[in-house]
């Protein structure tokens, strides 16, 4: 996984301004007029004044500054920061992830919707655990074996502790992967302050639920930059309480401690050192007669998951020159997660199938970027490599309920080393910004089933190929095209399904979207189209012991996003007044086998976000509402449900939000926000699959009120 650099050093962000306009200067001489403040510079183009944006020496693709970066971005991007997040009301990162375009966040896992998993699905591609999106935390690989097990059954990543989430809804960029057909999702955790002094807040939010319990979520954030260069920051979000089922307990405690040192003018130091827990009581399926009696009832009251994480990563960032850049960034972590579920539902299960599994992970990835002009062309060039180190083992074995007595352990020990090359050059000439590059990974896998004495290697080489492309319109829109490749080798857990009758292939991915953007002054907006071909995509067989994997063949996933947000002017008569609105399409179709023609499982064709808000004095009022529309559970898009409701089509709803917030007038940094989710409350439900398979009900009404301090 290639990493997101989130900051420069700090003088070399207040020099590099004025530098780069420079630069851009000489890039198109005659062509170019610098502008105060050293942030723009303006482009005669066909009689027309364009504004370009200020190109950065930065190894960091996505561009170390978010505002700048996308506008410039040649793709399907957003960014939701944190006072955007509060204002949803949202109480999960799945609450945010469901108003972003393209995006869509279920529960339909073995989880059964516990806090300690994620579920995102981007463009019709699977949100089981994530598995088809490069997810990062500060850049660095949140799954817990990258290569090996990309699937977010176990994430550690709290809401609370997020300042921005960063969302490519494409192939992204050359660099990061290994698998990225589903984009990449950058949590940013909130960043050290840049001025002497302590600065922080805390923050207290109660959700009472209409059914089941409620829950108490916790928040601390203090930092300061000192005199001396060094800066640092403690960041601790907690969370417990019981969800809207019977005996949904969970506990999440998630600490961090960033630091920063600058060493000169141009280079620091950086890193964080980071601790995740949680444990998650899982109610799980319903038969559709228990759900028709009681849907928050709980028929598996043994079952849970928990998790906890060890990490530290470290970065060290030079700029060598106006021209030159050098980083080097390294992560270790230890996690740990486990499962223990009842063979079947009710108070005396004859036995407690358990299933804990270690990880360790380190990574390191050295480049280097060099900029250059060639005529009117301005390139930077990054060259970088990095290495993936997973080692981890994962067992298996039955608890009599009864007696207590163990079965036997089934081990399997799991190995991978990856490496990666990877070029791109960032080209700027005119409006135009172009970015060919390309990655070769290089993968050596292992497992290995001791109980059994087998071995299951595997061995990758794969040069993944990237074209995108900007036109800078004008001031306030950008036109933009990508076309990417995504690789995804086979995994851990899927390596044992492999035969002579049933030889697995690696996932192949291509992808081309088009697209436009708009920020205005009142205005933001922006429009996708996109089509993926999704070869040889790996599927676990339904209802078959052992667990067994096999390559469905082909996908096709086609489609449209739009999205817009308007402001009314401040000085007119609906001032404090906005709107915004995001709609997508999303076409998944099976290509190939007994089910060509027929849609993907678990995706909704059509999903949308609607809502208002308004703002006046020490005031501020929100309300929202989310859709989808239904969902087919199986690969043969069986619409009859079965009486255990793990088949059946999913039927679609739409939910209403709303939430007021308040300033005390005279006491700066305190806020209240109070809200009710699910205004209507709306009977909704998914379903789970695996083996506590069934209907899994939705949220209820929830009232919540939050109170925040800041100094």
């Amino acid at each position: 996984m290639a990493v997101i650099k989130s900051h420069q050093p700090l003088a070399a962000q207040r020099r590099k301004c004025a530098a780069a306009v420079s630069l851009a200067v000489l890039a198109f001489p005659g062509v170019i007029h610098a502008q105060q403040a050293g942030s723009t510079s303006t482009v005669v183009n066909a009689g027309a004044d364009v504004t370009m944006e200020t190109i950065q020496v930065s190894g960091d693709w996505l561009g170390s500054g978010l505002e700048n970066s996308v506008k410039s971005f040649a793709g399907a991007r957003s960014v939701v920061k944190k006072k955007e997040i509060q204002a949803t009301g949202a109480s999960s990162i799945g609450d945010v992830m469901r108003r972003i375009p393209g995006v869509q966040s279920t529960d339909n896992s073995s989880t059964a919707g516990s806090a300690i998993s994620l579920n995102i699905g981007v463009r019709g591609l699977t949100g089981r655990f994530s598995p088809r999106s490069t997810v990062l935390l500060d850049g660095i690989p949140l799954a817990v074996a990258p290569y090996g097990q990309p699937q977010l059954s176990f994430a550690p990543v709290s809401l609370n502790n997020i300042e921005s989430i960063d969302v490519v809804r494409g192939g992204g960029a050359v660099r990061y992967g290994p698998q990225n057909v589903g984009g990449i999702i950058n949590f940013k955790t909130r960043s050290i302050p840049t001025t002497p002094g302590l600065t922080g807040d805390a923050s207290v939010r109660y959700s009472e639920f209409g059914e089941g319990g409620s829950t108490t979520q916790y928040s601390t954030f203090i930092g300061s930059q000192l005199d001396n260069g060094l800066g640092l920051a403690l960041l601790y979000s907690g969370l417990e309480g019981s969800t809207w089922r019977k005996n949904s307990d969970e506990k999440i405690n998630d600490l961090a401690l960033k630091f920063r040192y600058e060493l000169n003018p141009g280079s620091e130091v950086y890193g964080k050192l980071s601790y995740y827990y949680a444990r998650s009581n899982t109610p799980g399926g319903l038969t559709v007669a228990q759900f028709n009696a009681d849907p928050f009832q709980n028929t598996r009251p043994y079952d849970f998951w928990s998790g906890e994480r060890k990490g530290i990563d470290i970065g060290y960032i030079n700029s060598l020159s106006d021209t030159q850049e050098f980083e080097i960034r390294a992560y270790y972590n230890d996690s740990f997660r486990q499962s223990v579920l009842a063979n079947i539902p009710g108070n005396t299960p004859v036995r407690l199938a358990n299933q804990p599994r270690y990880y360790e992970v380190f990574g390191i990835e050295p480049r280097y970027t060099q900029r250059f002009n060639i005529g009117g062309t301005s390139n930077d060039v990054t060259v970088g490599y990095r290495y993936l180190r997973e080692r981890g083992h994962d067992d298996v074995f039955n608890k009599t309920f009864a007696t207590g007595a163990l079965s036997a352990t089934t081990t399997n020990e799991n190995s991978t080393d990856a490496h990666a090359i990877y070029i791109d050059d960032k080209i700027a000439f005119g409006s135009w910004r172009i970015t060919p590059g390309v990655r070769f990974e290089h993968i050596e896998s292992v497992r290995r089933d001791l109980s059994n004495n087998n071995s299951f290697p595997v061995t990758n080489n794969k040069a993944l190929p990237s074209l995108h492309a900007a036109y800078l319109l004008n001031q306030a829109a950008t036109l933009f095209a990508n076309y990417s490749t995504s690789f995804g080798p086979v995994q851990n857990t899927q390596l044992n399904s492999q035969t002579a009758a049933n030889p697995l292939r690696p996932e192949l991915a291509k992808t081309i979207e088009a697209g436009a953007r708009w920020n205005g002054k009142n205005i933001t907006a922006e429009a996708t189209v996109f089509n993926i071909r999704f070869d040889n995509q790996i599927q676990q067989v339904p209802g078959v012991a052992p667990v067994t994997f096999r390559n469905i063949g082909e996908t096709k996933h086609d489609g449209f996003e739009t999205a817009i947000d308007y402001t009314f002017d401040k000085a007119g008569t609906f001032a404090g007044l906005g709107m915004f609105a995001n709609y997508t399409y999303v076409r998944a179709l099976q290509k190939s086998g007994a089910d060509a023609g027929k849609d993907v499982p678990f995706y909704s064709r059509n999903t949308d976000t609607i809502g208002l808000r308004y703002e006046t004095g020490p005031w501020g009022f929100n309300l929202s509402s989310t859709h989808q529309s239904r969902q087919y559970s199986d690969n043969a898009n069986t619409a009859a449900e079965n009486a255990n409701g793990s088949i059946g089509m999913v039927p679609g709803f739409r939910v209403w939000n709303a939430q007021v917030s308040w300033k005390m007038p005279g006491a700066k940094g305190f806020d209240v926000l109070a809200g009710v989710n699910n205004l209507s409350d709306k009977r909704y439900y998914t379903r789970n699959v695996d083996s506590n398979a069934g209907r899994m009900v939705g949220a209820p009404r929830t009232v919540y009120v939050q109170g925040r301090y800041a100094f």
